[in-house]
């Protein structure tokens, strides 16, 4: 019984460590136009959220702090936007968690 949890530990922990199968954004560009293809998820004032094919677009009025969290809680990235718009392109497709100032969202890409 002792060796199974032990396996079944050692199991788990090897599962943990493994990487993820996602590879890692790029960093966060500035746009000068919208995309035609986007779509809003989240607005509060003058930040907005909005998603387009395995994009997330934040647009604020002033600079804000923007995390974004895989649905399992890894961080994918964490910037300071400056006021503009700005787009992260994702490797994954995936649920993810985005906070953006006040707002928190959930995302499908």
């Amino acid at each position: 019984m002792i060796i199974r949890r032990l396996k079944a530990l050692m199991l788990a922990a090897a599962l943990l460590a493994a990487p993820v199968a996602m590879s890692a954004p790029k960093g966060w560009e500035t746009v000068r136009s919208e995309r035609a293809d986007a779509k809003a998820v989240a607005k509060a004032g003058e930040l907005e959220i909005k998603t387009a094919k395995g994009v997330i677009i934040i647009t604020s009025s002033h600079p804000v702090q923007v995390k974004i969290f895989t649905i399992l809680g890894q961080l994918v990235s964490s910037e300071t936007l400056g006021s503009g718009t700005s787009q992260l392109h994702l490797g994954a497709h995936g649920i993810y968690i985005v906070k953006a100032g006040e707002i928190t969202c959930k995302v499908a890409l």
